[in-house]
């Protein structure tokens, strides 16, 4: 049995419709993978700093008192002094390390490669049904 005009339409849009569905459940599949790493990444990271903002505290303690120990005597407001600057000038350096990361933009990196690359390819289709 022959199909009308009409059904072999409605056929075609029913394919088109899944294939839309397809490759959105496919993006959005990518897009939550990609937030559920995104989320383990962070919280490791998390994890590690704190653990390393602990222990720089306790090192930079220990060496202040150590310098400033070793030069009671003689120049201990300089060890103070000097003590103080080089922590301050360390702080200010990961401060800064830490803007440079906090800026680099990774978030959903891959789902909006592919959903440029979706739209660079249905662009030119198009530009090619137009040449027609």
């Amino acid at each position: 049995m022959a199909l009308g005009p009409s059904q072999r339409v409605i056929l075609a849009a029913r394919r088109v419709l899944k294939t839309l569905l397809a490759n959105g459940e496919t993006r959005l599949r990518l897009a939550v993978l990609e937030l559920e790493e995104e989320r383990a990444r962070l919280l490791t990271l998390i994890l590690l700093a704190g653990a390393s903002l602990i222990l720089f505290m306790l090192a930079a303690a220990t060496l202040t008192a150590l310098v400033i120990a070793t030069f009671w005597d003689s120049y201990r407001l300089l060890a103070i002094g000097a003590s103080a600057a080089v922590l301050l000038l360390a702080s200010i350096l990961l401060a800064l390390i830490a803007v440079h990361q906090a800026k680099r933009h990774t978030l959903l990196k891959d789902t909006l490669s592919q959903l440029a690359t979706d739209r660079a390819l249905l662009e030119s289709d198009d530009d090619d049904r137009q040449q027609r």
